[in-house]
């Protein structure tokens, strides 16, 4: 049974990061290989994502969960870029949900050697009860599958054996596309020299340009403005 306190741990999922607003052409393949891991009727061993930071790897992880959402399937979503604030318990039970999604699990290496290899016997463990249930696990990495080592070599086996796929880093050209579409969902009207303007005088990354967004977006409902940049000007 999995406990109330367990589930509050999870990502609270943006309702914008789904697979049609995922905008990057050259990742597209990608997108259609998690879209039928989600849709197999067998689990294979699992499925891990990797890319570059600012790539897209958490917007597929919400996507993959939005999408299991829509099949009547469960779904819950852990980041390990929070790690400090879960208990390796989180881990047990999961094996009830039908889709379970891991963000960040390398991060796993960065703590104590006997704590981090606690976390890795507990991941093999799930992985285990997963396939055993026939339920889906998706985890994410910067570090691609052949690459990713850990000290546990059961564990570092079971991430090899399954499904594997590498984001490309994101174009400005994705970049704009993103912001916009972002922005048309707050019911805002970003302009391209607006969106240039962003990647070329603030933090590229798209996670610090969403956030740059979400500023920019409060700030104008108080007032009462268009986004420009005269007002970005003005606001950052």
């Amino acid at each position: 049974m999995i406990e109330r306190s367990q589930l509050a741990l999870a990502v609270q999922l943006p309702d914008d990061e789904t697979f049609d607003s995922f905008q990057s052409r050259q990742n597209q393949q990608v997108v259609s290989q998690l879209k039928q891991f989600i849709l197999a009727t067998d689990a294979s061993q699992g499925f891990y994502l990797s890319g570059p930071r600012g790539a897209g790897k958490s917007h597929l992880l919400h996507a993959c969960c939005a999408q299991a959402t829509e099949l009547g399937l469960s779904s819950v979503c852990l980041s390990f870029s929070e790690i400090g604030q879960l208990s390796i318990e989180v881990l047990d039970g999961l094996e009830a949900i039908d889709l379970v999604c891991l963000d960040d699990i390398p991060i796993i290496n960065q703590l104590p050697e006997k704590e981090s290899l606690q976390w890795q016997r507990a991941l093999f463990d799930l992985f285990n009860r997963m396939f055993e249930h026939n339920k889906k696990l998706v985890m994410t990495g910067a570090i691609n599958a052949p690459n990713l080592v850990f000290s546990l070599a059961d564990l570092q086996s079971r991430l090899r054996w399954g499904e594997s796929a590498s984001l490309k880093a994101l174009t400005d050209e994705d970049k704009q596309v993103i912001i916009k579409l972002r922005a048309k969902h707050r019911g805002l009207i970003i302009t391209d020299d607006v969106c240039r303007f962003l990647l070329n005088h603030f933090t590229r990354d798209m996670n610090s340009l969403i956030k740059t967004l979400d500023i920019l977006d409060k700030a104008s409902i108080q007032e009462q403005r268009k986004i420009t940049i005269p007002f970005i000007k003005g606001v950052l």
